[in-house]
């Protein structure tokens, strides 16, 4: 088994590792809603992929308005319908927006918390550091 004959420096390593670079995700507006998602990926916001219904329940109601030609005979229907869709989609983006939200106070209170801690426990190690000290001292 090959072993290196010397220890590599630290500045050879990183050189050698000045290429490993983080990209971007590549992102894309959704053709349904507008909003920003990632490339090739339903949107969480609407539910949708290159524009078609992805969600089954989506799915069950598309298919159901392509059955139904209602749209000729009762325009009414047909406007009742638009606005419970609307209706849905609007209550669908409240709620991501809503565990959005909770969901990135949750981390800002957990690292506070973490935080918090850690200095809580420096504060302690502070003085029994100091009585260590003093003993070997004595």
């Amino acid at each position: 088994m090959a072993v290196p004959k010397k220890r590599t420096g630290h500045s050879a390593q990183g050189s050698r590792r000045a290429n490993w670079k983080a990209t971007k995700p590549a992102t894309a507006k959704c053709p349904n809603c507008g909003a920003t998602v990632l490339a090739h990926t339903i949107c969480t916001a609407c539910g949708t992929y290159n524009g078609k219904p992805v969600r089954l329940a989506d799915k069950a109601a598309a298919i159901e308005a392509a059955k139904k030609p209602a749209a000729k005979k009762a325009p009414a229907k047909a406007a009742a319908a638009v606005k419970e869709t609307t209706e849905k989609e609007t209550a669908v983006k409240e709620t991501v927006k809503k565990t959005t939200t909770k969901k990135a106070a949750a981390k800002t209170t957990a690292s506070k918390t973490t935080a918090a801690k850690k200095t809580t426990a420096k504060k302690a190690e502070k003085p029994a550091a100091k009585a260590k000290k003093e003993k070997t001292e004595k």
